[in-house]
């Protein structure tokens, strides 16, 4: 039978290169720090400096919230801040949602 079918062989399986391993952990590390100094450090160092400022707020700055509302702080507490945003309108706010310290005199600058 071996007469009509030829005989196939196995051709040897070719060495896999040295180092990949090392090649491939060595990328993966590298794309951790990129990673980092691109997205983590930078948000790290904003939520840094959005606490200090929540943490330093006192009565009568002018602040904007994250939803754009400006008033002047007239009553603050642990968790919350009470705007007074016109005259006898006072709304409360929580206090992580302080979006800016404004200069003061702007809310009379702005109308």
């Amino acid at each position: 039978m071996s007469l009509f079918i030829a005989s196939a062989y196995a051709q040897e399986a070719g060495q896999a290169p040295q180092g990949g391993e090392l090649f491939q952990i060595g990328f993966l590390v590298l794309l951790f720090v990129l990673f980092y100094f691109i997205a983590i450090r930078p948000q790290r160092k904003r939520q840094k400096e959005h606490g200090e400022m929540v943490s330093a707020l006192n009565k009568g700055d002018e602040v904007v919230t994250s939803s754009g509302i400006l008033g002047k702080v007239t009553g603050l507490d642990d968790n919350y801040m009470v705007l007074n945003v016109a005259n006898n309108v006072d709304m409360k706010f929580q206090r992580v949602h302080l979006h800016a310290v404004l200069p003061k005199g702007t809310l009379k600058s702005i109308g």
